[in-house]
C-alpha cells in the first residue's frame, strides 16, 4: 500500500524491488522529493552512491523498458557518508513490498572489489547463540557477585537484583531484536541511530564505540583473563606479581583471538560455539557441586558454611535506593553483551527469523544460569566471603576441592574470558568494518581480506592431501576460502585494545564504559519508540510489546 505523499510510486510493477535506501539515493533528483513525508526519517545516503545511481538512471541510450534493471543485491550498499548529513529520504515502508533485505546472497564467486560481508551470509542460529552467550558469560558472574551482595545487603536481595538486572537486559535485547529485523544491516546501533536520528547520531556513536566502548570493554576482559591465567600458573603468589606480566598475558590472548577471527568466519564461530558449551557445562557443574555440598555437608575444609541456614535470607537488606542502583548496575555489567548479535545481523542466513530466536533463547538461559550459580555460591561460601571476594569462583573451588579446586576454577574463568574475548573480537571487527564502509572511518577499514588482494577473496588452501582437505572443511568458509574477513578492521581494533590494556586501569575502564555504553543503549531503544511513530508501515518481521522499550528506558 502506498503511503500519503508517495501515491505515485508504482508498487505493483514487475520491476525488481528497490530497497528504501536505494530509493532514498534518488530522492534529491526525484519529482517526489518535493513531497517528502513528515514521517520520513532523517538519515542519508552517501554522495558516491547517490551519484552512481543517478548516473545509471539517466544513462544515455538506456532502454528501461527492455533492459532489466540489476537487482538491488548486486551492488554495494551504504547508508551514510561522513559529512553528508542530508535528510531527503523515502520512508523505509514506502518501498515496494515493504523493506527488501539488503545484501541478499549472490550466486557465483565474490571478489574483493566491492565485496560485502552482508552478501556472504554464513551465520546460523547456533552461531548467533554462541556470540551473545559467549560475550554475556565472560567474567561478570565470577566477579560481580561481591558488588551485588555488598550493595543489596542480603542473599535474598541479591537474587532479586540478579533477576531484575536480567529482565532489564532482556527488554533491551528484545528491542534490539525488532530493530535488527526492520533494519538488517551490520553495525548494530550505528545503523539504527543513523536511520532514526540522522547520520550525525550514527557518526557520534561509531566514533565512541570504535575508540572507547568496544576497545575499553575488550581491555577489561583481557585484563581479567591475564590475571586468572597467571593465578592458575603460579597460585596465590599471583597477587604480588608485577602487573606487566598480567598485561603481557592479556596481550597474548588478544593476539590469539584476533588471528583466529582473521582466518575465517567459520573458525571464529566454531571456536565461539565450543566456548559456549564449555561455559554452560562450567555453570552447571558449579550448581550441582553447590547442591551436593549443601545436601551432604562435605567439603575440602570439613564443614562448609551454614550461613544460608542460620542467617535469614533477607536479613541486613539495604533500604538505601542508591545502594540498590549500584547493585543493579553491577548486575547489568554481568549481563552486558546482549546487543552482540546485532553487529553481525547482516551475515545471518535468515536474520528476521534467527535474531529473535537467538535473543529469546539466550537471555532466559543466562538468567537461569546466573541465579543457579549464585545459589551455589550461597550454599558453599560464607556471606562475608561472597561480599568481599572479586575471585569468587576461585574461592568456591578452594572451599570444595582445596588447592586443586582453585587451579581448576582459575582455568575455567580464564577460558570463559577467552571465549568472551573471541566473541567481542568477532563483532568489534564488524563494527569497524561497517564504519569504514559507511565513510565514518578510512575506507581501507571497510575492505575484506588481505591488503592487496583484488580478484580472489582470501587465500585458498591449494592442496590435494586428505589432511589438508579435512582442515579446509573444518576452518574454511562455505566455498573453501580463507581470509574473507574484515582483516584490516580487526587488526585496527586489536591495536586500539592493546593500547587500552597498556595504559588502562580496571576500575576506571569499567566506570567509563558503563556510563557511555548505557547512554547509547538508552538512545537506541528510545529510537525504537520513535520509529514506531514515524514509520508505522515499516515491515517488522518481529514486533516486541511497546511496553518493552518503555520499561528499558525508564
Amino acid at each position: 500500500m502506498a503511503r500519503a505523499g508517495y501515491a505515485n510510486i508504482n508498487t505493483t510493477s514487475n520491476q525488481p524491488l528497490r530497497d528504501s535506501l536505494e530509493l532514498a539515493s534518488l530522492a534529491s533528483s526525484s519529482p517526489f522529493s518535493s513531497h517528502r513525508s513528515s514521517s520520513s526519517s532523517p538519515s542519508a545516503v552517501s554522495s558516491s552512491r547517490k551519484n552512481s545511481l543517478s548516473n545509471e538512471a539517466s544513462a544515455p541510450g538506456a532502454d528501461t523498458a527492455a533492459t532489466p534493471r540489476p537487482t538491488p543485491h548486486l551492488r554495494s550498499y551504504s547508508i551514510s557518508s561522513t559529512f553528508d548529513f542530508t535528510s531527503n529520504l523515502f520512508p523505509l515502508s514506502s518501498t515496494a513490498g515493504g523493506y527488501s533485505v539488503l545484501g541478499t546472497q549472490t550466486s557465483g564467486p565474490l571478489d574483493l572489489n566491492g565485496a560485502s560481508l552482508e552478501k556472504h551470509k554464513s551465520l546460523t542460529y547456533l552461531n548467533g547463540l554462541s556470540l551473545i552467550i559467549g560475550l554475556i558469560i565472560g567474567s561478570g558472574i565470577f566477579s560481580s557477585p561481591s558488588q551485588v551482595n555488598t550493595n543489596a545487603g542480603s542473599p535474598g536481595a541479591s537474587l532479586i537484583v540478579w533477576t531484575v538486572a536480567g529482565l532489564l537486559a532482556w527488554t533491551g535485547a528484545a528491542s534490539y531484536a525488532e530493530l535488527g529485523g526492520a533494519i538488517p544491516l551490520n553495525g548494530g546501533a550505528q545503523a539504527y541511530l543513523s536511520k532514526i536520528f540522522g547520520e550525525l547520531a550514527g557518526f557520534i556513536f561509531t566514533w565512541c564505540a570504535v575508540f572507547v566502548l568496544k576497545p575499553g570493554s575488550t581491555a577489561i576482559i583481557c585484563i581479567i583473563f591475564g590475571e586468572y591465567v597467571v593465578r592458575a600458573a603460579i597460585g596465590a603468589e599471583a597477587e604480588s606479581v608485577n602487573g606487566w606480566i598480567h598485561k603481557g598475558v592479556a596481550l597474548a590472548g588478544l593476539a590469539l583471538v584476533t588471528v583466529v577471527n582473521c582466518i575465517s568466519t567459520k573458525l571464529g564461530t566454531r571456536v565461539g560455539d565450543i566456548f559456549m558449551f564449555l561455559k554452560f557445562i562450567a555453570l552447571f557443574a558449579i550448581t550441582i557441586i553447590g547442591i551436593i555440598v549443601a545436601a551432604t555437608g562435605l567439603s575440602f575444609h570439613g564443614t562448609p558454611s551454614t550461613d544460608w541456614k542460620s542467617i535469614g535470607w533477607f536479613e541486613g537488606t539495604s533500604h538505601d535506593p542508591s545502594n540498590w542502583a549500584v547493585a543493579i548496575y553491577a548486575g547489568l555489567w554481568a549481563f552486558d553483551g546482549w546487543d552482540n548479535t546485532n553487529y553481525v545481523v547482516g551475515e545471518f542466513h535468515n536474520p528476521s527469523r534467527d535474531l529473535p530466536r537467538v535473543i529469546h533463547t539466550a537471555m532466559p538461559l543466562v538468567i537461569l544460569s546466573y541465579l543457579l550459580a549464585n545459589l551455589a555460591y550461597i550454599f558453599v561460601l560464607p556471606s562475608a566471603t561472597i561480599s568481599s571476594s572479586t575471585t569468587i569462583a576461585v574461592q568456591f573451588g578452594s572451599a570444595v576441592f582445596g588447592p586443586i579446586g582453585s587451579f581448576v576454577f582459575a582455568i575455567i574463568v580464564g577460558a570463559s574470558c577467552l571465549g568472551a574475548l573471541n566473541a567481542t573480537a568477532f563483532t568489534s571487527g564488524r563494527l569497524v568494518y561497517a564504519a569504514g564502509k559507511e565513510g565514518f572511518l578510512p575506507e581501507i577499514l571497510g575492505r575484506i581480506g588481505m591488503p592487496g588482494t583484488s580478484e580472489d577473496f582470501g587465500p585458498r588452501l591449494k592442496t590435494r592431501s586428505r589432511a589438508g582437505k579435512i582442515l579446509l572443511r573444518l576452518i574454511g568458509d562455505e566455498d573453501g576460502s580463507l581470509g574473507f574477513t574484515p582483516i584490516n578492521a580487526m587488526v585496527f581494533n586489536a591495536l586500539l585494545c592493546g593500547a587500552y590494556i597498556i595504559v588502562g586501569e580496571f576500575g576506571t575502564l569499567i566506570t567509563f564504559y558503563g556510563v557511555a555504553g548505557y547512554t547509547f543503549y538508552f538512545l537506541t531503544v528510545l529510537g525504537l519508540i520513535v520509529l514506531r511513530v514515524r514509520e508505522p508501515y515499516l515491515e517488522r518481521p518481529y514486533r516486541t510489546w511497546i511496553s518493552t522499550p518503555i520499561v528499558f528506558c525508564c
